[in-house]
């Protein structure tokens, strides 16, 4: 029988402010290492930034990051915005020559387990989550 691990899912709800992306990335660090997660936190800062960035700059409305972990030991990082239009997809890193812009979801594919976007609504919105997952067992 597979042993029981910790689970927990945090929801921090956020401006459509770039302030964010730093507050998101440091509430996340947090987050990861009072669950003694501290090997993970590079990892997906990065991959939350990414994330998060997307959804503050490529939309007018609120967002959320959430971040959970589950039964498995799997580490969601999730970024909700509102536009439910599916992210563009995402482009190697070697076609990429500009490193600030069209990286972000290039990134998330070449660091995170499985990455993925899916419908969704908040705050009365329709709009989308973009995902990753990392494995923290």
């Amino acid at each position: 029988m597979p042993e029981s691990r910790e689970t927990w899912d945090y929801t921090l709800y956020i401006p459509n402010d770039l302030r964010a992306v730093t507050i998101s990335r440091r509430t996340l660090r947090l987050i990861l290492t009072m669950h003694g997660l501290i090997g993970l936190v590079d990892t997906a800062e990065l991959l939350a930034t990414e994330l998060v960035s997307n959804a503050v700059r490529h939309t007018k409305g609120p967002a959320a990051l959430r971040v959970r972990r589950t039964r498995e030991g799997v580490v969601w990082i999730g970024a909700w915005d509102t536009d439910p239009a599916p992210p563009e997809p995402p482009r190697s890193l070697e076609q990429v020559a500009d490193l600030e812009d069209g990286r972000g979801l290039g990134l998330v594919r070449a660091c995170a387990d499985y990455w993925g976007w899916q419908p969704s609504a908040r705050f009365g919105n329709r709009g989308k989550y973009v995902w990753c997952e990392l494995a923290a067992a």
